[in-house]
């Protein structure tokens, strides 16, 4: 898949950038991608606004600092869910009020101070007024996705900063513009393009398309600026490119490209592996490791969403868990089924013949406890993974609106009504713990897929590190 329209075998000079008005002052169209849990906090984003950039503070449950300047842990005492997730309300507008009052000191009235957060957290509405509540005049934008944040345009309003939505289609911005965002035209500074098949983290993979065969982002943004044409928006108001960006010349033609519009870049993987970067060095040194396919789309997290990360052996555990999995059926509901086993559990399954071999050789290799899941299914883990799976479910703090692996919902009655997926992850908890310090093979570790060129990219040879300053240079020249 080509980054650009150009003819294999064509060349070009690397054209340059020019600097984008954003928020009344000239900055660089390179965009900080913003990162949470802890991945990127006030070091980074500062340093990227300070180089000239627009800098991004995930507000994803960020860390405060007690006295001595260390991360304050996030411990829930409350009994319940719905206590537990007030907690965390507080947590992480306290966390973001800090890493923005940081960051803005940092970027010493240079560039520009992005919040980044996902529509889907738990209490994403009060998190996000809470912190432009406690933070005006320094926060320039919003970003947002992960979902359809339809109130995103007037909360911006309320607080009179810029927004700038998170989509995968034209078809997504439409159906936001034509329901909220007509209403404040003025506020939304752009629109940032997220590729399903190349960016890192959570993604808007629609069920129309195929998380294996990937689409050229080229037609797609295209079709997101005639969407945006076509509701009056200017073509002033850039479309940021997220997802697959690395060195600029590969996106040569995108740039002064009038079918295109006004384009902005943003880099999430590139700027973790920074002198500033806040995620432990252990984690820095698995990614100079990753090679071409070593990140893997898929759809285990609890939000619903596809995603992309490294293939540790956290990730292959849940890919493994989901090859144990077989209907199962209750006595006499399918004709020819036989029980699972005599003991246990076992005696309340009936599955097919064919599938009973297949449970049994998994339960030899000490995979012996069946869980149910919302679909009829019944996978097979170990005493261990049970306990684990069903001591982080308990625990649940309600970080999601709505999660599969827990089934809390942060409103109404607080549950989805679902049975918990046992195939899914308590994602707050690997997310923490990947971010402060624990082994990136036992966690989740997000990463966008053009992360395999930290191994070959020279600027990163002999195990050099850059500063944030150095890396925006650096862009700045196509490489």
């Amino acid at each position: 898949m080509r980054a650009t329209g150009r003819r294999e075998g064509e060349f070009s000079l690397f054209k340059g950038l020019s600097p984008i008005v954003y928020g009344g002052r000239e900055v660089w169209p390179l965009v900080e991608g913003g990162k949470g849990v802890s991945a990127t906090n006030h070091a980074s984003s500062g340093a990227w606004a300070a180089a000239g950039g627009i800098g991004t503070v995930s507000a994803v449950n960020a860390d405060s600092y007690d006295d001595n300047g260390n991360p304050i842990p996030q411990i829930y005492h409350g009994r319940t869910r719905e206590e537990r997730h007030q907690e965390l309300i507080r947590y992480a507008i306290d966390g973001a009020t800090t890493q923005v009052k940081k960051a803005y000191e940092i970027a010493n009235g240079k560039g520009a101070i992005n919040i980044n957060v996902l529509w889907e957290m738990g209490g994403a509405q009060a998190v996000l007024e809470g912190v432009l509540e406690n933070t005006r005049g320094m926060v320039t934008g919003v970003t947002c996705g992960a979902g359809m944040p339809y109130k995103l345009a007037e909360i911006a309003a309320r607080f009179n900063v810029c927004y700038l939505p998170i989509v995968s289609s034209g078809r997504a911005f439409r159906a936001l513009w034509k329901r909220s965002y007509n209403k404040v035209p003025d506020l939304m500074a752009a629109v940032v393009y997220e590729d399903p098949w190349l960016a890192g983290g959570h993604n808007g993979l629609s069920n129309a398309e195929d998380p294996t065969k990937p689409e050229d982002p080229y037609p797609r943004v295209k079709a997101l600026r005639d969407v945006m044409r076509a509701e009056g928006v200017a073509d002033s108001v850039p479309i940021v490119m997220a997802g697959g960006v690395w060195y600029l010349r590969d996106w040569n033609d995108w740039i002064d490209n009038p079918e295109l519009g006004t384009i902005a870049f943003q880099f999430g993987t590139r700027p973790l592996l920074t002198q500033e970067s806040p995620i432990p060095q252990i984690w820095k040194d698995m990614l100079r490791t990753v090679e071409p396919g070593d990140v893997l789309l898929h759809k285990f997290s609890p939000t619903g969403f596809y995603s992309s990360a490294v293939k540790t052996p956290f990730l292959y555990d849940l890919m493994h868990r989901s090859e144990r999995q077989i209907p199962f059926f209750k006595r006499g509901e399918e004709d020819g089924t036989v029980q699972l086993g005599e003991d246990g559990k076992a005696r309340s399954f009936w599955v097919r013949p064919e599938d009973k071999s297949r449970a049994e050789m998994w339960m030899r290799a000490g995979h012996t406890e069946p869980l149910k899941t919302p679909d009829g299914t019944i996978v097979f883990v170990t005493p261990e993974a049970r306990d684990t799976i069903r001591e982080d479910q308990q625990a649940c703090m309600g970080c999601l609106s709505h999660c599969g692996f827990s089934s809390w919902k942060d409103h109404d009655d607080y549950t989805t009504g679902r049975l918990a997926d046992p195939r899914s992850f308590c994602i707050q908890k690997t997310l923490q713990d990947i971010a402060h310090g624990d082994d990136p093979d036992k966690n989740l570790a997000f990463a966008g897929h053009a992360a395999y060129n930290f191994k070959t990219d020279p600027f990163y040879s002999n195990g050099y590190t850059p500063s944030v300053g150095e890396l925006v240079e650096r862009i700045l020249t196509g490489d």
